[in-house]
């Protein structure tokens, strides 16, 4: 007998199954990377999304098609992580939209939210491509469009939208070149095929394990107590100024300064733009940098703060606010234990948000900054970040994330740095989800890009001259990764083999060889050009410091005409990221 509604129960199962099909299927996914870099995350993103929703779903004690659209929309909006991830949560979003009005769901109704998920996707995304994740649900929701008015019978309706879904996967290597070079179809559209299949399975009634575990064990944001008390701070002042020239300072006086402040100092910054030099060095005598850049001209936005006393009483505060949290959690527990239900999930949320609280006035400017490696972290820290977010290429950080640190900053205005392309959206995303603060995405791409947001910035202009200087500022960084291959493959008529290294711009694999530091000079031979002034590394953790000095050496002599800075990343995964401007 034909099956023609699905109530509530019956799509949660089906949902359920289709995110269990996802997980199944998640390293397969990650493999589909067009390029083949171990760090692929398609597969990973998508199924940290889904089981975001699922885990609301699971935990849903009145299942009813509004609680069950309201538990998907919500768990996947706020778990959705990369630019997969995020779609993937504006498909759901769009089709919980039209279901929540209905108590069973037919082919009509069905159609209809599938032409509303593909409408609220495709707005998300501000350049919307074909032959992705996106065209494979549009063909999936003109299918049901096509033959809705044909048949009521729903397994012979899910099973030709699903086929339509297969069909035009296939077809998404002869929409995007770079697919069929590499010999994969789009790993997002692969992802949403694997959801449909699995829900599919269980509308037709097959037994399925539907228990959802909680994955997600990442400490995404790095302001614990004991993160911090670890910290060892070998420069005690945190120093800035901004020096108005009335001398020359050419290239060589900008290398000899450089010089003399990383002889007194670390996390040195100095920016010479037109008249005047932008100032940062962190030491235990700032007089001594001072009386240096007297010698250049008059001394303007001086600031000089004691990093041991702020640390200090950093640590006193955070433990303070792990003690009490703490006492918090007793008390919940005791009191959980003494009642006959559990408090609901939505009640614990508030409870953990009304132990945000600052002691201080907020600031006008607050700073997010996604960093990964400890070098990169010191890096930004130096730089004046509030708050730290442990992702990029390896593990992107989600939309809740975002949010959560977006609390813990004591500021109006609060600027994210997603420093990488496939954590914008999500950062976009949080936007919307916080109320009391205003939320500037600035779209820095590398971190190489967010480290020079961050030198741009200046405290005394509004929030938005500061967002418009950054963003042009930001264009004019180049950066080249430099890591290994994963798989036999060919791109754009480069032939890469398993293990071979590889030198990837912001667009194009520039570089491949055999050798490290020769595929990384390679690479740089392909973003240097003429208006090229300043070459800055960062080693990775596989990278010893006397390799990288030497291979500093190298591109010292190869560019004589660019200023050549080194720093220790500390990032997993890329033996080098390197930026040009």
């Amino acid at each position: 007998m034909a099956i023609e509604k699905i109530n509530a129960e019956k799509m949660a199962n089906m949902f359920l199954a289709g995110a269990k099909a996802l997980e199944a299927q998640k390293e397969y996914i990650n493999e589909l990377n067009v390029f083949p870099v171990p760090d692929g995350d398609t597969g990973t993103n998508m199924t940290m999304t889904i089981m975001s929703a699922a885990k609301e779903v699971t935990a849903l004690e009145d299942m009813t098609m509004a609680t069950l659209a309201k538990a998907i929309s919500s768990g996947s909006l706020r778990g959705a992580r990369g630019n997969s991830g995020v779609i993937l949560s504006q498909l759901l979003r769009g089709f919980t939209k039209v279901i929540r009005e209905y108590e069973e769901l037919d082919s009509a109704i069905l159609t209809n939210a599938m032409q509303k998920a593909v409408e609220t996707a495709y707005k998300a995304v501000m350049k919307p491509k074909e032959g992705t994740i996106l065209t494979v649900a549009k063909a999936a929701a003109d299918k049901g469009l096509q033959i809705v008015s044909t048949t009521s019978d729903l397994d012979e309706y899910l099973k030709q939208v699903i086929e339509a879904a297969e069909d035009m996967l296939q077809k998404t290597p002869d929409m995007l070149p770079v697919l069929k070079q590499a010999g994969v179809v789009d790993s997002g559209g692969q992802g949403l095929v694997e959801v449909l299949k699995g829900g599919y399975q269980a509308f037709l009634g097959k037994e399925l394990d539907l228990t959802i575990t909680d994955t997600d064990t990442k400490k995404p944001v790095s302001d614990s107590y004991s993160a911090q008390a670890s910290m060892d701070i070998k420069y005690g002042y945190c120093t800035e100024f901004i020096i108005m020239l009335d001398k020359v300072f050419n290239a060589k006086n900008e290398q000899d300064f450089k010089m003399y402040l990383e002889s007194i100092g670390d996390s040195i910054v100095c920016v010479a733009d037109g008249e005047i030099v932008k100032v940062h060095v962190h030491t235990n005598d700032p007089g001594l940098a001072i009386q240096k850049a007297l010698t250049f001209g008059a001394l303007t936005n001086m600031k000089i703060d004691n990093m041991r006393e702020e640390h200090q009483e950093k640590l006193f505060k955070m433990a303070e606010k792990e003690e009490k949290q703490e006492e918090r959690t007793e008390t919940a527990k005791e009191e959980t234990d003494s009642a006959e239900e559990p408090a609901a999930a939505d009640t614990v949320a508030e409870t953990e948000e009304e132990t945000i609280t600052f002691d201080e006035p907020p600031k006008e400017i607050g700073f997010i900054a996604v960093s990964v490696g400890e070098g990169m972290d010191a890096i930004f820290q130096g730089l004046g970040v509030d708050y730290l977010i442990e992702g990029g290429q390896t593990m992107n950080p989600s939309t809740e994330d975002m949010v959560q640190a977006i609390k813990h900053v004591n500021a109006k205005n609060v600027f994210i740095l997603p420093n990488n392309k496939n954590i914008i959206l999500a950062a976009n995303q949080a936007q919307f989800l916080v109320e009391d603060k205003k939320v500037v995405v600035i779209p820095t791409k590398t971190v190489p890009q967010g480290i020079t947001a961050l030198i741009n910035f200046m405290g005394d202009k509004s929030v938005e001259e500061n967002e418009e200087v950054i963003c042009e500022e930001i264009k004019k960084v180049k950066t080249g990764q430099v890591t290994y291959a994963v798989r036999d493959t060919v791109i754009n008529d480069l032939e890469i083999k398993q293990g071979n290294i590889m030198g990837i711009g912001d667009h194009d694999i520039l570089a491949v060889g055999t050798e490290v530091e020769a595929t990384a000079l390679e690479m740089l031979n392909n973003m240097v050009d003429d208006e090229s002034e300043l070459i800055c590394i960062y080693y990775g953790e596989e990278v010893d410091e006397e390799i990288a000095s030497d291979f500093m050496s190298e591109v010292e002599e190869a560019f004589p005409d660019c200023d050549v800075e080194m720093h220790a990343g500390g990032q997993p995964i890329y033996y080098y990221v390197i930026s040009v401007e």
